[in-house]
């Protein structure tokens, strides 16, 4: 791991260091000074290539770094980060996004968790609203983008309530037929990848990639336990407990379409991220019934409300009829 930058130096003659407030195995993210903006503070995230690369490859690496930030810089979206600027020192590559106030999802889950309560459904809603906005938009983007990292260390919400996906360490621009090298080299993390994202960037990934994640995420937000990666649930699928095993009072509906979401197969999660937010929050197709699911004489309660009442208004009609007879 390359050394991090020291509280003070400055870069590019602009941004001065004041400290590391990320760190990951290719580089830090770094608060600084803005020192051509008075009083704005900004976030650094560094990259750092592999000095091992042969010149082709790392100058094809940096290249490829600097085409994706001309991307992310064009993003304008409340519940993402502003891309400022982008810039190389050494063998180092930097974006300068905006500093977000705050405390992250992880650190809020763990209060929770030792304070033995759970985070409300209805607030961890609120925030998957937010996050499926943003998604949307980077997913709607053309080439599609996709974040690749979504956990709750990278979700931070503003002293105003405001949510934001704060990393981009792992973006990648979508680009048919191209083999792509990402912003920053990885597979993300382990409890919210998916399988198909353990290729590295020769595995196909697609938007259900970061559908996986995201209902990874809202089943840790949700349970205050990490969910059973990938691969260890392919080997054991038993391994995934649902939700409402650890914790009862999230619905019914909530616990499917986390379920949904998390599906080993990209075939077998939402299509977009747009179906999960209806499917998650109102205005939903029908859920598919999912294998592990025992079928259950009460599982009206699920249905449309137009189906529900149906079904309501023929047992009436059944029980008035039996008691008639009985007569």
């Amino acid at each position: 791991m390359p050394l991090p930058l020291k509280s003070g130096e400055v870069l590019r003659g602009r941004y001065r260091i004041v400290r590391i407030i990320g760190q990951g195995g290719m580089g830090s993210i770094y608060l600084a000074d803005d020192l051509r903006l008075e009083g704005r503070q900004c976030a650094l995230k560094e990259v750092e290539h592999d000095r091992s690369l042969p010149p082709d490859l790392l100058q094809e690496a940096r290249d490829q770094f600097f085409r994706e930030a001309t991307v992310l810089a064009r993003l304008d979206h409340p519940n993402l980060p502003k891309v400022s600027d982008f810039f190389s020192t050494g063998s180092r590559d930097y974006l300068v996004m905006d500093f977000i106030p705050g405390r992250d999802l992880r650190s809020l889950m763990m209060e929770a968790k030792q304070e033995n309560r759970f985070l409300s459904e209805a607030e961890v809603l609120n925030w998957a609203d937010q996050l499926a906005s943003a998604l949307s938009y980077l997913h709607s983007q053309n080439p599609p983008i996709l974040h690749r990292d979504i956990k709750p260390s990278n979700l931070k919400v503003t002293p105003s309530g405001l949510l934001k996906l704060v990393d981009f360490g792992l973006v990648k621009v979508l680009a048919p037929g191209e083999v792509t090298i990402t912003v920053l080299q990885g597979q993300g993390t382990a409890l919210y990848t998916p399988l198909e994202q353990y290729g590295g960037d020769s595995g196909h990934t697609d938007v259900r990639s970061d559908i996986y994640a995201f209902g990874a995420t809202l089943y840790h937000l949700l349970t205050n336990e990490p969910p059973a990666d990938a691969r260890e649930r392919f080997l054991d699928p038993s391994r995934l407990i649902p939700p409402r095993q650890i914790n009862p009072d999230i619905s019914l509906r909530t616990e499917r379409c986390i379920l949904w979401a998390m599906g080993l197969h990209p075939d077998e999660r939402p299509e977009s991220v747009e179906v999960f937010r209806k499917s998650l929050l109102g205005d939903r197709p029908t859920l598919p019934r999912l294998k592990t699911e025992a079928t259950s004489p009460w599982s009206f309660i699920n249905y449309p409300l137009e189906q529900s009442l149906i079904f309501i208004t023929g047992l009436l009609m059944v029980i008035s009829l039996l008691m008639t007879l009985i007569r």
